[in-house]
């Protein structure tokens, strides 16, 4: 008994060192996209011109839908938090990811104008900007559900569980392919290059750190100044 035991289960030293595999990632993925279904399906319920509503359900849809994933992810093989990138990180990797948020943000200003040259404003994003831009209440659940739990719930599976996976196959799968996953997950639409430049920016500084909290940061700083900037075209 205790032979078939150690062979079907991994010890526990095997799940603080192990990394995540297409195990981790098919069910993952599965998760997310039946998630996201069903967000996208209550979004949709809610009546148009309740934005403010409908963009607090969506932010919350988009961080609750990579969390429930990377559980998924983790129960598979009952990997340690260490496996998805949950590690401590050094001040020094906390201020370069501070300065990366907003280097971010000001990068993707520049995208989004060259974007709306070439095709037009086709943003989705005409909740979001309702729910930031109504009372100051209104702003902070906007920040806490649009920074702080999308910023948690889409680093924790693309950088935790698709990026780590996809490394497999070396850094240019692990950085681009995850980054070009994350961006075609937002849609067709204006937000697709920006979304871009924030996975490869995680990616890279994920794979360089070691820890995700660091593009929990950068997530966290970029859709936050977002949020704020709502203000000032409303």
């Amino acid at each position: 008994m205790n032979a078939i035991t150690t062979a079907s289960t991994p010890r526990a030293s095997d799940r603080t060192t192990a990394r995540p595999g297409w195990p981790e990632l098919s069910v993952g993925a599965a998760v997310y996209a039946l998630t996201l279904a069903l967000g996208i399906w209550w979004i949709d319920s809610v009546p148009s011109e309740l934005g403010e509503l409908r963009g607090w359900i969506s932010y919350f849809v988009s961080g609750a839908t990579g969390v429930l994933a990377l559980v998924a992810a983790i129960l598979v093989r009952r990997l340690s938090l260490a496996s998805f990138g949950f590690r401590t990180t050094s001040w020094k990797w906390v201020a370069v990811a501070i300065a990366a948020g907003i280097g971010v943000y000001w990068v993707n200003q520049l995208v989004a104008l060259a974007y709306i040259a070439l095709f037009g404003n086709d943003t989705p994003q005409a909740d979001y900007q309702a729910a930031a831009s109504g009372s100051p209440l209104s702003l902070a659940v906007t920040l806490v559900l649009g920074a702080g739990l999308t910023g948690l719930g889409e680093e924790v599976f693309f950088r935790g569980v698709v990026a780590n996976v996809l490394w497999r196959y070396g850094a240019w799968a692990g950085i681009f392919l995850s980054a070009i996953i994350f961006a075609v997950v937002h849609g067709f639409n204006l937000i697709l290059p920006i979304a871009l430049v924030v996975g490869i920016v995680n990616a890279i500084l994920f794979r360089r750190s070691g820890s995700i909290w660091t593009c929990v940061i950068v997530h966290v700083m970029y859709n936050g100044i977002s949020n704020v900037g709502f203000l000032l075209v409303a």
